[in-house]
């Protein structure tokens, strides 16, 4: 099991958008993926359960990771939560929310 606390910075905190992305993010690793937010746990391959957490900029999540991929879900997943989750904002990263639009 992999846990880590990170700070969201985006303006808008995790909302549908930036969610979207890191839930699609979440689905492709056969690791469990948790988030909790202030003692609100959800369930981070689920949109609607993510949403219920609430999470607002400057909020510290605590990201839960347990599976056979955890060491790299926990590393892409930090990325694109550190990255603002493409929100307009640039990196170098190749996570799915600084693709171009194809």
């Amino acid at each position: 099991m992999q846990t880590a606390q990170i700070i969201v910075t985006n303006e808008n905190g995790l909302h549908t958008r930036p969610g979207a992305v890191f839930v699609k993010a979440c689905q492709g690793f056969a690791s469990t993926v948790t988030v909790d937010n202030k003692g609100h746990k959800a369930d981070a391959k689920s949109l609607m359960k993510l949403m219920s957490a609430g999470i607002t900029k400057n909020d510290m999540i605590t990201l839960t990771i347990e599976g056979s991929d955890e060491a790299a879900a926990m590393e892409q997943l930090k990325v694109i939560i550190e990255g603002l989750i493409g929100e307009g904002k640039t990196s170098d990263c190749h996570c799915p929310c600084h693709e171009a639009p194809g």
